[in-house]
């Protein structure tokens, strides 16, 4: 139906379950470059000798090469054809896997996860293709429900085994796995091939002009939301010249595309109610989301824990969105595309509450069911969510770059926004935790006196110095001191996500509702103007 799209002819059901197949393997692959990355900054980190706001570039860098070839892909699918399209960035995934294994140095490690990140969104687009190959016509929303949702498996099978990954040859082990997904994928598309779709010619010089725009100022923007908690906001300089130099270079995009005659991207059609909604559900939904990865996982490796560590909490994560999946394609339905986005936010809402009763003896077995509904909600809303106004699209397909643009950043960008922004609000509240508790932590407190002589206690047969005794006592109350204010900073970021999610839920019910009563209302208008109308006919026929 959409200009650079395959062809959907008739399959026999052995090939379409091999499309299917190859659809989750390119969409897992496609994903799962930066999970690996995600997942094990920390052990990145030591190898490439880095500190922590060097190794944040990692994937930072990654997103920002996503995002910006979302802008340029669409055309290319519909210039060039999907079968160029396939196998060039795959073939590009393959080489840019290799040269991954030569890097020895974090500066060519940046270059090579920009690339990935390039070769990420095609990769998902590829995979969804692959998917809807599978499914009879009457089927394909099911399609749509498994391709864009199964991106998502990558994070928590990254954490499932990426720890025995890394037993094989330190960081390289990581790498050589996914090199041999990507030479798979590779053959396997050679094998099977999509089905052609039409060719016309789209590229404008123009286009060119606004990626050079808009590509530099969205990179900047993820530098900033990536950098920022760590190198703090109010403090680096170079975070305010990027955010200034990202808004100029966007600014001269967006005035340059509403210009144009024919734009890439379609401002118009972008601020309009609908869309303009849209957009901000779906990032506030991301935003949100942001607690699994940023809250639960963030305080459990505060505290020391691995991944080999957590492999239970991940497999429960795994769980929850393979079951988002199942139950999106099979509840999908045209008419009622806005419900998996309430069940959503209520599902977020739960999990928060949940986990905000958390104290310093939570580890992960306690949020196998919060995390799992987390995980859920990642892959429930996010097809009916990109569905809801495809109609649009479809009666206007020049406006398909323009939503696959706005789908795209509202993920990438929702996800770091929620990263910077209940990251910075977590060690805001830790510090003001921390200043209470140590309000409180007085020599004259009995209480206080007696931990310090417990912690004291604990060290008698290794130190006999009663000054060193005494301070290694001391130092002891100060760390379980400031686990208590993480702790509790923690539980305010979760009760920070469902305040949000909440007043998206309100905000979005009060939209349906006034939806559905402006759409009672018109119906009753129509239905008194057809009664008028048949009382004329039949006074007309009376006289």
């Amino acid at each position: 139906m959409l200009p650079g799209s395959p062809s959907t002819p008739l399959h026999p059901t052995p090939k379409r379950i091999a499309f299917g197949l190859i659809g989750l393997l390119i969409s897992v692959t496609g994903a799962l470059s930066n999970a690996l990355v995600t997942a094990n900054l920390s052990n990145l980190q030591g190898v490439f000798g880095a500190y922590s706001n060097e190794i944040a570039w990692l994937p930072s860098v990654y997103v920002m090469g996503n995002i910006s070839i979302n802008l340029l892909l669409v055309k290319f699918r519909q210039q060039y054809g999907l079968r160029a399209f396939t196998e060039a960035f795959l073939v590009l995934y393959a080489l840019v896997s290799f040269f991954h294994l030569l890097v020895n140095d974090l500066s060519s490690a940046i270059i090579v996860r920009a690339a990935h990140g390039m070769v990420g969104a095609a990769l998902s687009s590829l995979g969804i293709y692959y998917q809807v190959q599978a499914w009879p016509a009457k089927h394909r929303l099911k399609a749509m429900a498994i391709g864009l949702g199964a991106s998502q498996l990558a994070i928590p099978l990254a954490r499932l085994f990426s720890s025995e990954l890394l037993q094989l040859e330190q960081w390289r082990g990581l790498y050589l796995f996914e090199l041999g997904l990507a030479m798979i994928c590779l053959g396997a598309v050679l094998i099977l091939k999509l089905p052609p779709g039409d060719r016309m010619k789209v590229f404008e010089k123009k286009d060119f002009l606004t990626f050079m725009l808009m590509a530099p100022g969205m990179a900047l923007f993820c530098a900033v939301l990536s950098l920022g908690r760590i190198e703090w906001w109010t403090s680096t300089p170079w975070l305010g010249v990027c955010l200034a130099l990202g808004l100029v270079l966007v600014i001269a995009a967006v005035v340059l595309e509403h210009n144009r005659s024919n734009p890439l991207i379609n401002t118009r059609w972008l601020r309009t109610g609908a869309i303009f909604r849209l957009g901000i559900v779906m990032v506030m939904l991301r935003v949100t989301l942001a607690e699994q990865n940023t809250g639960a996982i963030g305080y459990l490796q505060q505290i020391g824990l691995l991944n080999d560590q957590m492999q239970g909490l991940a497999l429960a994560i795994l769980l929850g969105v393979i079951a988002g999946i199942v139950t999106s394609a099979l509840t999908i339905n045209v008419k009622h595309l806005s419900w998996p986005i309430v069940v959503s936010l209520l599902l977020i809402i739960v999990a928060s509450l949940m986990d905000a009763q958390s104290s310093p003896l939570t580890r992960g077995n306690n949020m196998y069911f919060s995390q799992f509904l987390l995980g859920f909600s990642s892959t429930f809303f996010i097809a009916p969510a990109l569905l809801l106004n495809i109609g649009s699209v479809v009666t206007q397909p020049k406006n398909l770059v323009s939503l696959v643009v706005l789908f795209g950043m509202s993920q990438n960008l929702g996800g770091l926004i929620g990263s910077a922004l209940l990251g910075t609000f977590q060690v805001w509240r830790e510090k003001y935790h921390s200043s209470l508790l140590g309000d409180r932590l007085s020599l004259l407190d009995p209480n206080v006196t007696e931990r310090l002589s417990q912690y004291s206690g604990l060290f008698n047969s290794l130190i006999g110095d009663p000054v060193q005794l005494s301070a290694q006592g001391t130092a002891q109350l100060q760390t379980v001191a400031t686990l208590q204010a993480n702790v509790l900073a923690y539980n305010d970021t979760y009760l920070l996500t469902a305040g949000m999610a909440f007043v998206t839920l309100i905000w979005v019910l009060w939209r349906l509702s006034r939806l559905r009563y402006l759409n009672w209302q018109q119906a009753k208008r129509e239905a008194e103007a057809e009664r008028q109308m048949l009382q004329a006919n039949k006074m007309m026929r009376n006289e």
